[in-house]
């Protein structure tokens, strides 16, 4: 089983970490490169932005993002092979910006990776 994890850009990095991945399509506000210390910014492979704004992190309408997010990610069969070639060398981190842990683009990323 593949080793991804999720956490957001503003916790702390640390070695266990793996490669980290930025998921977000927009860089995360008042954090500098050198502390968000990723490995690699895959902002093409986030919700569109039309998705993120209809989104707007409301829980009641996290089914439907998710449901419209993996049909988003159905057309990015090569940005997420990419990620997978990551997993099992080294734990996967995928960053993230939001203040919601349990709904947010990484928790459905990491879905799809696990189900390739």
């Amino acid at each position: 089983m593949a080793d991804i994890r999720i956490k957001r850009v503003y916790e702390a990095p640390s070695p266990d970490d793996g490669l980290r991945v930025l998921v977000d399509r927009v860089w995360p506000r008042g954090v500098s490169k050198q502390a968000a210390a990723v490995d690699l910014w895959m902002k093409e492979i986030a919700p569109s932005t039309e998705l993120r704004k209809w989104f707007g992190h409301e829980p009641a309408r996290w089914d439907e993002f998710r449901s419209r997010y993996l049909a988003e990610l159905d057309g990015q069969h090569a940005q997420l092979e990419a990620l997978r070639t990551h997993t099992g060398k080294r734990p996967l981190t995928l960053v993230y910006s939001a203040r919601d842990e349990t709904h947010n683009q990484a928790v459905v990323l990491r879905e799809a990776l696990a189900a390739l």
